[in-house]
């Protein structure tokens, strides 16, 4: 679960193909597949499964705690039990000066117990309250409460293969050895007494694919299963039977797993997909399972780490966080994010479609220290006053506005906003929309995105700000739109003391429709409204379409964003009969194509010109005239030139080409084969030096990668107007990005 040095390299893979997977849009259910009755060990049937239910979509908020064998030495990280085997780690060190070579002193001394070089007993063995201990899962549960959670739970088991029930398969567990306490049991039933939804989290899946690479080998055949060293057959086997007994034993709500599930044999996978929908099914419960890997966006939730997409985002995801930026269990000097870093992450967070699951680091002994209950109250108090704007809510057309950028990313610190930023969600009867304010913006405020160019507000009725008791509300004078926005005048002073603060916009009807800046919106029903899907760049399937928020043929109205077009199909696959849409349509069955689009298309329109500007030096594109091939690409600062004007132009296979207007030549990327190498012009040819995918990276902002190079076009940073654009690596750096606006 922890930072570690290739676990960003692990992740990054498995967060890329989950953002290819389900770019895309948000905001509308869809009509799902129907679940069938018994679910079968294959992808076609475990995919049928409804991902996200709406218990969960209304949840938003859980707590879940690392807590374990690796809480005694209270060193480094949780995963000490990998490093303390490294030679000349950290970790390693520091095993060696306090308990001696791991070869003498090894991990399982911990579960064992042991005395260390000092001649102090080490072992997990927490002891409950009533027991004289500092253990006790009621007021754990009683905590997340306080907190504002809506489901928790624990890691049942961690990488280190202990498991923390009554394992018949797995010895090593903490019934046989340790506390002699069967702490899942412990804490499904504080917990569920509490009324929360159960959380149970698995990290098992790197037990036996890496965790343990440094340590010794084992001969002792019980030693073998605990670091993760039997057969492969005999491990997947117990990966399987292990969340069998959890599932069975605990009857959880959410079965969260870690990374590395693309390790596990797929049968298994498959195994354990079927078997938990299966016994939910006749439980009668609506089960969510998570993964960072290995499963599919249709039938499971897919979980960012320490952080989330940079927009909004479908299908419904997760992200797992944690109040500490130095470790996920707990160790002495450990670190902690302030409330309004955790808080401003989260309502970030629920504004682009997701939940968060947020990590505590409790001392071996079962204490959870000050400091940590401090953040979780805090959390508290902000949703038991405004919690209205983030349960049961669902994300609108945009996240939000303002100058803070938040997500984008896994492993990303939690950020806090300003005064300047805003984040939008909306009811789910669909006709109030809240606009929380991460800081108070004085005596006046102006939301930019609600101008008059891009929505009708003539159905608003009232501007409320949320006040300090839940359910109670302060009345505004009515608001003023016109082209900058919605300007909203505000009591002088902030009449209350608040992490974030909370305008409630109430409509006589539904929220009218939002003109999307970039992409595309598709509507369910004709008027802009009905089930919605926000589109970006990029080609859908009917899967897609559904993933997306809407089902494919059931389309009956779509607003392309200016400069953008929407080639829609009546077949799967972009097949079959197709239309082409450049304008707004609020009723597709005056034009025929009502409930018959299967898959569609956006992209920009081949006959707009467009100004293609980056983000940190504010400059344009330059093809520099009426210059020779094989000249730079240079940046200019925008006069409206023809120099500084391009199309962009579909190719049909993904990519486009980019043309000027002065010149008629092409960007090329010039086989270059290495960063800050100059990006150039030439006549067309097809060559895939010429082909750029152009890929939407969040408000409005997007990379421009060559085909051949796979680089992207670089600004070099605040540089001079004339310089040269050149190319580099994604690294999602601000000098990578360009706004493209049609002219």
């Amino acid at each position: 679960m922890s930072r570690h040095i290739n676990r960003r390299q692990f992740l990054a893979g498995a967060t890329a193909v989950a953002a290819a997977t389900v770019a895309g849009g948000v905001l509308g259910a869809g009509t799902a597949q129907a679940a069938p009755a018994t679910y079968t060990p294959a992808w076609d049937s475990v995919d049928q499964h409804p991902a996200a239910p709406e218990w969960f979509k209304d949840a938003k908020f859980g707590i879940y705690f690392h807590w374990g064998v690796f809480s005694v030495p209270a060193f480094e990280s949780e995963w000490y039990p990998r490093h303390m085997y490294q030679n000349n780690s950290t970790a390693n060190q520091h095993h060696v000066a306090t308990y001696g070579s791991p070869s003498a002193w090894p991990y399982h001394n911990f579960i064992n117990g042991a005395n260390d070089l000092a001649g102090n007993h080490k072992e997990f063995a927490p002891k409950l309250k009533s027991a004289g201990g500092n253990f006790d899962p009621d007021e754990w549960a009683q905590l997340f409460v306080d907190a504002g959670a809506k489901f928790a739970g624990p890691v049942a088991e961690h990488h280190d293969g202990y498991s923390m029930w009554d394992s018949q398969v797995n010895e090593w567990n903490s019934v046989d050895k340790g506390p002699r306490l069967d702490l899942l049991d412990l804490f499904t039933d504080a917990i569920r007494a509490k009324n929360l939804k159960l959380l149970v989290a698995m990290h098992h899946a790197y037990n036996f694919t890496g965790f343990f690479q440094y340590a010794p080998t084992q001969s002792d055949p019980s030693l073998k299963k605990l670091y993760g060293q039997l057969g492969s057959a005999q491990e997947n086997q117990l990966w399987y039977d292990k969340l069998k007994e959890v599932i069975d034993r605990a009857r959880p709500d959410i079965l969260w797993q870690d990374f590395k599930m693309d390790a596990v044999d797929e049968t298994q996978r498959l195994n354990f997909l079927s078997y938990y929908y299966n016994q939910a099914n006749a439980w009668g419960k609506e089960v969510v399972a998570t993964y960072k890997d290995g499963f599919n966006p249709k039938g499971a939730v897919f979980d960012y780490e320490r952080g989330g997409p940079a927009d909004l985002t479908a299908p419904y995801w997760l992200t797992d966080d944690s109040v500490s930026s130095t470790s996920w269990c707990y160790t002495e000097g450990i670190g902690y994010y302030s409330v309004k870093q955790l808080l401003h992450s989260f309502i970030d967070r629920v504004s682009k479609n997701g939940n968060v699951l947020l990590n505590i680091a409790p001392k071996a002994d079962g204490t959870i220290p000050q400091a940590q209950r401090d953040l979780l109250l805090g959390i508290g108090d902000y949703l038991q006053r405004f919690g209205e704007s983030i349960y049961s809510t669902r994300a609108w057309t945009v996240y939000g506005e303002g100058p803070t950028k938040m997500g984008g990313s896994t492993f990303a610190e939690p950020t806090s906003g300003t005064a300047q930023d805003i984040r939008f969600t909306r009811n789910k009867a669909n006709n109030a929309l809240y606009a929380t304010v991460l800081g108070w913006p004085g005596s006046s405020l102006t939301m930019k995105t609600l101008n008059s160019g891009r929505i009708n507000l003539s159905t608003l009725t009232s501007v409320k700000l949320l006040d300090s008791t839940a359910g109670t509300y302060i009345n505004l004078a009515t608001p003023t739109q016109n082209a900058s926005g919605l300007q909203v005048t505000l009591p002088s002073s902030a009449p209350f003391s608040a992490q974030a603060y909370v305008l409630k916009l109430t409509f006589s009807g539904q929220i009218p429709s939002l003109r999307p800046i970039v992409g595309a919106v598709v509507f369910g029903d004709v008027d802009y409204s009905g089930d919605t899907a926000v589109l970006p760049l990029g080609s859908y399937t009917a899967d897609q379409l559904t993933l997306a928020g809407v089902s494919p043929n059931s389309i009956s109205s779509l607003r392309p964003a200016s400069g953008h077009r929407i080639v829609a199909y009546s077949g799967d696959n972009f097949s079959g009969t197709s239309w082409t849409f450049t304008a707004d349509n609020a009723d597709l069955r005056v034009t025929g194509q009502n409930d018959s689009i299967e898959s569609l298309k956006v992209m920009f329109n081949p006959s707009t010109w467009f100004r293609i500007t980056n983000v940190t030096s504010g400059l344009a594109l330059d093809s520099g005239g009426n210059v020779a091939g094989g000249s730079n690409l240079k940046q200019w600062t925008w006069d409206g030139d023809n120099n500084l004007q391009w199309h962009a132009i579909d190719l049909g296979n993904g990519y486009y080409k980019l043309e000027n207007r002065t010149n008629g030549m092409v960007a090329d990327g010039w086989g270059a084969t290495s960063n800050g190498a100059a990006c150039r012009q030439l006549e067309w040819n097809g060559h895939t030096n010429q082909q750029w995918t152009i890929t939407h990276r969040g408000d409005g902002q997007y990379s421009i990668a060559n085909r051949t190079t796979g680089r992207v076009l670089d600004s070099g940073g605040n540089v001079a107007s004339g310089s040269v654009t050149k190319q580099w690596t994604w690294n999602n750096s601000n000098n990578l990005l360009w706004t493209i606006t049609a002219l």
